[in-house]
Formats: C-alpha cells, sequence, structure tokens
C-alpha cells in the first residue's frame, strides 16, 4: 500500500482535475481526495497518468469552489465495493454510501458526505464450516450466516493467492462484519486476519472458477420474451427504446417476476423522477415466491441523471461487483441498468474534457470496448462444489430520438445475445410490451421449440404485410382468406403477446400455462374458418378475443377456467361449421 503520496490541482474543468504530483507516486485507477478550502474531502479517481507527474482526475462530486493550489491526497487502493452480509434491501448511490443512511446526516446530500457501505453495528450469526489446520485460498469458504431468505456464504477474500492453512477459526455466534473470525497463514508462515466482509476493486472482473454457456432459459412470466426473445440465466440483451415507450414498467415485471434468485437495479443516469418512482414503488412490492418485500432480495445503486456524470460509471461497476460476489453464492443474479445510454454520454463527456479524438457522434473511440467488457462479466460460473451460480445483464438504452443507429445502441447489439427494441408506433397503440414483434430477436432457447417460434413469427409477419395491403387497398382489396389470416395475427398479438403488468393474475404467466396458451392459440390458428364477409369473419375473432382476455384474467385453480377454455374452443368449432350453422 502506498502512502504519504500527494499533489496540487493544477487545473479544473467541470469534474475533470488535472494534478501535479508532489510527493510520492500514483497508479492508475487509483483513488484520491480533494481537500477544498473548508475542509471538505472530495472522492475522486485517477484516470489518466501523463509524462511529467501530470494526472487527471474524475472527481464524483461537483466541483464548485475548487481552485488551483488544493492538496490531493491519494489512498493507493483503486475504487472498490465492500461485500458481505448486508448488502441486500439496501440503498446506495454510486460509491455505495446508503443513502437512507446520508438522509439522516444531511437531507439535502452535502458534498464529501461519506457513509459505511455496510451496517457495522449489525451482529449476524456465523456457522464456521472449517477448522483449524484445512487449507484454504481465495474463495474458500470459511462459514455461512443467514440472510434474508439465504443461507450467505463468508469467503476467503477472492485477492488472496496460494493455499493457506487456518490457524484458527471462531466458533459459532453472532458477530459483526468488522470482527476477525479467522486466522490463516501461508507457506512461509505469514498469518492474515480474516473478517466476514472484504473489498474488491469493481473495474477488475471477478474470475470464474469454471465458466458455462448460458443455455437454459430463465422465466421471466412476461409472455412475448419467455416464447418469442428470452434470455437465459447468464444470459445479456439490450432493450432500447424511446421515452413513454414502458421500459421502466418492464423492469418493474422483471424484476418481480423472473425467476432471478437476487435483483439489482443500476440506476445509472436514469431521471431523478423515475428513480424516486424505484425507491418507493419497490419496498412496497410483494415477493410473488416468499410473500415478503420485494427488497429482500434486492440492490439498488441510485446515480440519477441530475446527479455528477462520473459517478454514473462507478455506479455501473458497483452494480456489477455486487453481481459477481452472488454469482459467486451459487445464486442467479438479473442486474438491470438504465440507463447505459447516460452512462456513455458521461464517458463521452469526460473523454471531451480530456481532448481524446472523438468517434462517431463525440462517443470515445473505445466505447464499444467498454460496452463489450460489461456485459461479458455476465455468464454462468460452476463453482467449486459443483454448484451453479449466473449473472444476468439486461441494459436499457434511450437512443436520442429513438434512433436505434447511434453507437451506443450498436455497441451494445453487438455485445448481447438478446435485442427487445421497443417501438413508438405500439406504445401509441397502447399495446404492451411495446417490443416490436419482428425486429426484436433473442439466440437464447424459448420456453417454445424452435419450429414453435417460427410459427408464430410467420404468422405475425403474414399479419403485418396484409395490415399494410389494407392501409393501401381497404379491406375490400383483399380476400377473405387474407383477411382471416390477417385476423389470427392480430388475435395472438391482442391476448398472447400483450399483457397487463398491472393485473394480479395476466401480469405473471408461468411456464405451464404459457405452454397452455400456445396450445389454445394453435388450435385457433389451425382450425379452417368457413365465415364469409369480413363483417362477420370480425365478429367472429372480436368474440374469441374477448373471450381469451377474460380467461387471461383467470386462475388456473379457479372454477370457472376450465369452462372458459371450453367456450374459447367451442367458439372455434362455431368458426369450423358456420355454413352448417347458417
Amino acid at each position: 500500500m502506498k502512502k504519504h503520496t500527494k499533489g496540487k490541482v493544477v487545473s479544473v474543468n467541470e469534474s475533470l482535475v488535472g494534478a501535479v504530483i508532489t510527493e510520492g507516486a500514483v497508479m492508475n485507477g487509483e483513488v484520491a481526495y480533494i481537500i477544498i478550502e473548508d475542509g471538505t474531502r472530495l472522492k475522486s479517481e485517477v484516470i489518466d497518468v501523463k509524462s511529467g507527474e501530470i494526472v487527471y482526475l474524475q472527481v464524483f462530486e461537483d466541483t464548485s469552489w475548487m481552485k488551483v493550489g488544493d492538496t490531493v491526497e491519494f489512498t493507493g487502493l483503486p475504487l472498490a465495493a465492500k461485500l458481505g452480509p448486508g448488502i441486500l434491501g439496501t440503498v446506495t448511490d454510486g460509491l455505495q454510501n446508503p443513502l437512507y443512511d446520508l438522509a439522516e446526516i444531511e437531507w439535502f446530500l452535502e458534498r464529501g458526505l461519506e457513509v459505511e457501505p455496510l451496517d457495522n453495528t449489525q451482529t449476524w450469526h456465523f456457522t464456521p464450516t472449517v477448522s483449524k489446520g484445512d487449507v484454504v485460498t481465495g474463495g474458500s469458504v470459511l462459514g455461512f450466516v443467514p440472510e434474508k431468505i439465504f443461507k450467505h456464504k463468508i469467503f476467503v477474500p477472492f485477492t488472496i493467492q496460494g493455499k493457506h492453512t487456518v490457524e484458527s477459526i471462531v466458533g459459532e455466534g453472532q458477530y459483526t462484519i468488522d470482527e476477525d473470525i479467522a486466522v490463516i497463514k501461508d507457506a512461509v508462515g505469514q498469518a492474515l486476519t480474516l473478517q466476514m466482509a472484504f473489498d474488491w476493486p469493481v473495474k477488475k472482473p471477478m474470475p470464474f472458477h469454471e465458466r458455462s454457456v448460458p443455455d437454459e432459459t430463465m422465466p421471466t412470466g412476461i409472455r412475448i420474451l419467455d416464447a418469442l426473445f428470452p434470455i437465459a440465466f447468464g444470459g445479456t440483451a439490450c432493450n432500447p427504446g424511446p421515452f413513454g415507450a414502458g421500459k421502466t414498467v418492464l423492469q418493474h415485471s422483471l424484476a418481480r417476476y423472473s425467476q432471478a434468485d437476487v435483483v439489482i437495479i443500476a440506476a445509472c443516469g436514469e431521471r431523478a423522477g423515475e428513480a424516486v418512482e424505484v425507491f418507493k414503488d419497490f419496498p412496497e412490492l410483494i415477493d410473488p415466491r416468499t410473500g415478503n418485500s420485494l427488497m429482500d432480495r434486492t440492490f439498488i445503486v441510485g446515480n440519477t441523471s441530475s446527479m455528477p456524470v462520473a459517478a454514473r460509471e462507478a455506479s455501473v461497476y458497483i452494480a456489477t461487483t455486487a453481481g459477481e460476489y452472488f454469482r459467486k453464492q451459487g445464486l442467479n443474479v438479473l442486474i438491470l441498468a438504465d440507463s447505459t445510454s447516460r452512462w456513455a454520454q458521461a464517458l463521452r463527456e469526460t473523454s471531451g474534457r480530456k481532448e481524446e479524438i472523438p468517434g462517431p457522434e463525440a462517443f470515445p473511440m473505445y466505447i464499444s470496448t467498454l460496452i463489450s467488457a460489461f456485459y461479458d462479466r455476465a455468464g454462468v460460473e460452476i463453482l467449486a462444489d459443483g454448484q451453479m451460480g449466473s449473472l444476468s445483464i439486461i441494459g436499457t438504452v434511450s437512443p436520442a430520438g429513438g434512433n436505434f443507429d447511434e453507437p451506443v445502441t450498436q455497441a451494445t447489439l453487438l455485445s448481447t445475445g438478446a435485442f427487445w427494441g421497443l417501438s413508438r408506433a405500439l406504445s401509441d397503440a397502447r399495446k404492451y410490451p411495446a417490443i416490436d414483434r419482428i425486429d426484436s430477436n433473442s439466440q437464447y432457447p424459448s420456453l417454445l421449440t424452435e419450429d414453435e417460434v417460427a410459427y408464430l413469427l410467420e404468422l405475425l409477419r403474414d399479419g403485418k404485410t396484409i395490415a399494410s395491403n389494407i392501409i393501401l387497398m381497404g379491406e375490400k382489396g383483399i380476400t377473405d382468406e387474407s383477411y382471416i389470416r390477417y385476423q389470427k395475427a392480430e388475435l395472438v398479438d391482442a391476448v398472447f403477446l400483450q399483457q397487463n403488468s398491472f393485473h394480479e393474475v395476466d401480469g405473471f404467466t408461468s411456464p405451464e400455462r404459457l405452454r397452455l396458451m400456445f396450445e389454445v392459440l394453435r388450435k385457433i390458428i389451425n382450425a379452417p374458418i368457413s365465415i364469409k364477409g369480413k363483417e362477420e369473419i370480425r365478429s367472429h375473432f372480436n368474440f374469441l378475443r374477448q373471450a381469451f382476455i377474460d380467461w387471461n384474467s383467470m386462475r388456473e385453480e379457479d372454477e370457472d377456467f376450465e369452462k372458459q377454455k371450453s367456450k374459447i374452443l367451442h367458439l372455434v368449432k362455431q368458426g369450423e361449421y358456420a355454413k352448417e350453422n347458417v
């Protein structure tokens, strides 16, 4: 650890500060504190070291009243996240300062405030799983504590290399995260004292013990995703769309109903009003799996667009590091990053102040590399004990004007396995989720078979083509057969792809119910409709649509559930034998 490294401020350009080293040496990525006139210590990070001992720092807070000559103290340590019991259920800023604790100190957040990331006064019931004389290394499990609904493993810090022998381990009992619980010695007899919590540098990916391919569908409860555009455990997805297209509601549904064990919300530049909705709504949401608060398995990193731009980048990495830690616990983790566009805009601002050569739309030339490295931290890990954990990342992109050709969206598309493009036309038509049925895609396995997915997509494409012909020529310009095909596509869209996220039943569809719905839809699609005339065809499908929507709002255990299904199939038969009935 470096000591007594100091410097002086020589330039201030918004959040980018130049400093000259007056004592010691610095490294890229280390944390520094700039001490302004009133004694306030502003946290920053070294992002560039130039020849002649000039370094550039990005400051995570407002730089007002900072001036040339202010003292800079370098810590010699990289920006790190504190990992251990107590993360779940908390809401922090982009530097892992608990926001509620900060608010108790000062309601309007003042510069320079720092709070311990994890509560070091709370005690946890620790149960050791190793004994004196056991051999351990970085990542070995020393014991566990119960936290919320999980058994939280206590690790030997991942930074420790080589084999060590357990010299002593505390007995079962109550301990805080800062109390010593074990002493281990390396081959030369050097002792290390361990606690339940430790630090990990946020920009350094945690190494996989053994990496596996994401090939198991993660059920989300959202039909259009599970059927047509799925995400796998350990997979990645890009979710671009214009303002008002339903990104926030989609995220709420994913957080509440997806089969992830832990959900991490990274509000990396989200609008302040939308972030406040998350802070207010999530503690009130009930986890359908446990009946308790959803916050029991949620961690929120809040760094809104009104906060300093440099902290947006930090918030992304804090969230990702926490996700990797819970993957090491053998859990399935889901990160919802909103919005990665504003993170990229923060990088653009910093790059411009450094006077780097700009890329397309003034973004840094290396923006694709950074985005790819972020999504590459997702994946499935096979742990040493054979258990599996996964980290899935869904990044929201907010392209200006809904332009999907801009650099951030394109770089994200190249780095992710699923594309959920939100459509302005669908949201204006109140068709939610407003995920484009034709242009969206996924490389992950669906809850349906490949042939079944292709079957639905072909029908939807045909329906879109016929709809265009109707706009051009009117209903009289197409045949009854084409009009029936169009109505079948519209039915699939209305009753299967559209979903009421606020309905207690329709808001979530289990894999078993998804299969049942598809089988009924396939009977409707394959049925040879004998009705003639556009009015009669439209009337028939209107009855079918309403019957199916009513069915969507019924629970499987309701006594009318099977009756409503039979009613739908009876309406299908009426369409098949319309001539005979007439």
